[in-house]
C-alpha cells in the first residue's frame, strides 16, 4: 500500500507540473498583434489571438483577422492549397472585428470567405468557398475540377458545434445555425436554422416576435 500511495502521490506531482508546463508553452506560443508572425497576415487586428496550439495555417497574406477577434486552439485558416499560391481575391479570407472561432475549426477560402463583426462558433465548424466536383463519371471525384462559390456570414451570428457552411452560402445578421446543420443557400436576418440540408425553423417578426418556421 505504502508504494501504491507513494507512486500515486509521484503521478499526481508530475501531472501538475506537466499541466503547468504546457499552459505555459501555450500562453507564450499564442501569435498577438505585436509578434513577428503577425505581419505576415494582411491584417492582424489589434487586441487579436490566435491561440496554441495553432491548427494548420498558411497563405497568411491573403488572411485577415480583425481587431480583437480570438481564434482558438487547433483551429486551421488557410487561402488555397499551399503557401505559395497566388490568390485572386485579397484577402481570401476576412474575419470581423470581436469574433471567436471556437477550437479545432476550419476557415478554407480559395475565392472569398467573409465573416462579419462579432460572430462567434463553437468547435468543429467547416467553413469553405470550394468544394468537389463529381459530375464526369469517367474521372475520380477528387481530381475532378472542384466549384467554387463566395461565402458570407452575417455580423452577430452563432454556429453551433460541428456546423458546414457550404460554398454559395450567405447568412444574415444574427443567424444562429443549430449544431450538426449543414448550410447552404442565402437565408435573410433574424433567422434560427437547423438540420441537414438546413432549413429556417425559426424567424423574427417585428410585430410578433419569434416564430415557428419560415416567414
Amino acid at each position: 500500500m505504502t508504494h501504491v500511495r507513494w507512486r500515486l502521490r509521484l503521478q499526481r506531482l508530475l501531472g501538475s507540473r506537466v499541466r503547468a508546463w504546457r499552459r505555459y508553452v501555450n500562453e507564450i506560443a499564442t501569435v498577438g498583434p505585436d509578434d513577428d508572425y503577425a505581419k505576415e497576415f494582411f491584417y492582424f487586428g489589434r487586441g487579436a489571438a490566435v491561440m496554441a496550439p495553432q491548427g494548420v495555417i498558411y497563405n497568411e497574406r491573403y488572411l485577415s483577422i480583425g481587431d480583437e477577434t480570438l481564434i482558438g486552439p487547433n483551429v486551421c485558416l488557410t487561402a488555397g492549397i499551399n503557401g505559395d499560391q497566388p490568390m485572386l481575391a485579397t484577402p481570401t479570407v476576412a474575419i470581423g472585428r470581436k469574433c471567436i472561432i471556437g477550437r479545432g475549426s476550419h476557415i478554407i477560402g480559395h475565392w472569398s470567405i467573409e465573416l462579419g463583426d462579432e460572430i462567434q462558433t463553437g468547435p468543429y465548424v467547416y467553413i469553405t468557398d470550394q468544394n468537389h466536383s463529381y459530375e464526369r463519371v469517367d474521372q475520380p471525384v477528387g481530381w475532378q475540377t472542384p466549384s467554387e462559390a463566395p461565402v458570407k456570414i452575417g455580423s452577430g451570428s452563432w454556429l453551433g458545434a460541428n456546423v458546414v457552411i457550404l460554398p454559395g452560402t450567405t447568412l444574415g445578421r444574427n443567424t444562429t445555425v443549430a449544431a450538426g446543420a449543414v448550410v447552404r443557400g442565402t437565408f435573410p436576418d433574424f433567422v434560427v436554422l437547423a438540420g441537414v440540408p438546413a432549413k429556417v425553423v425559426r424567424h423574427y417578426d417585428p410585430d410578433e416576435g419569434w416564430l415557428s418556421g419560415p416567414a
